[in-house]
């Protein structure tokens, strides 16, 4: 028997030297002691060093003891892995200097459709969408192995049926399509920032709506003064050559000698 510490550094071990993630199969497999009857030569049943539930037991107890450190044990859909903790990986991405790669919103809908309606051929999605399939989007989906083609759907022309992998699930930090957010909970997203852009738009509304009222207020108090001063300026109380600003920001010289002048030529 192998003692449980040895087990815990055996299975870091592996975890770490695999690069990917290790089923508990895969696992119990490093344990597995296979033996030969060396007189006859056959085969003998296979007899195993650990047992399943005690490599469970090991995982868990490595995975919260790593619930304080930068990365954590992780079980996905392909097994358990070793994993950079969401919070670090800002820090930690600038290691690699390739930016990680962007898709477009038309690539995240159709792998959305994908994810949600499989299985289901190219035909179904572009009816979703209400758009065409660019054949590039299958194509990266299909490298990247987030889909697959598992059949064929039994219509004239036989259209590929496609859905998600587990290499998909893996990405995503999912163990299965069960932990996938329910249509209701996106329904309720999307509604909610419609509120909020709704309540944005209003926001700048009545702020557009102020700023014009406040520029409106001003401008009536500047008309009001040219107003008084034109007055008095007919009522003779201001002298000479007064010079005016306009809303325009524009000078506006009254000058009333021509009509002194005109005035004494009509005497």
């Amino acid at each position: 028997m192998i003692e449980k510490k040895q087990l815990q550094q055996i299975i870091e071990g592996a975890l770490l030297a695999y690069g990917q993630p290790l089923s508990l199969d895969k696992l119990h497999s490093l344990f597995v002691i296979e033996t030969t009857d060396t007189d006859e030569g056959n085969q003998l049943p296979t007899k195993s060093q650990v047992e399943k539930e005690a490599i469970v037991d090991v995982l868990e107890e490595i995975q919260q003891s790593c619930e304080e450190r930068g990365f954590e044990l992780k079980k996905v859909s392909s097994g358990w892995r070793f994993q950079v903790r969401e919070e670090t990986a800002p820090w930690v991405n600038k290691l690699w200097e390739e930016k990680p790669q962007r898709y477009s919103r038309a690539l995240m809908e159709t792998l959305a459709i994908i994810a949600y309606r499989q299985p289901i051929t190219r035909g179904d999605i572009e009816e979703i969408r209400g758009v065409a399939v660019s054949s590039h989007i299958i194509k990266t989906l299909t490298e990247r192995e987030w889909i697959k083609v598992i059949g064929h759907r039994d219509v004239p022309g036989r259209p590929s049926l496609f859905a998600t992998t587990k290499q998909f699930l893996d990405y995503f930090n999912l163990q299965s399509l069960d932990e996938l957010p329910s249509l209701r909970q996106l329904t309720d997203i999307e509604n909610l920032n419609s509120e909020l852009n709704l309540q944005a738009t209003e926001s700048n509304t009545e702020a557009t709506a102020t700023e014009y009222s406040e520029e409106a207020e001003e401008a009536v108090e500047e008309s009001t003064e040219i107003e008084e001063i034109t007055e008095a300026n007919e009522s003779g109380v201001l002298e000479n050559n007064i010079s005016l600003d306009t809303p325009e920001e524009t000078e506006l010289t009254v000058d009333t000698s021509d009509d002194a002048d005109n005035t004494d030529s009509d005497e």
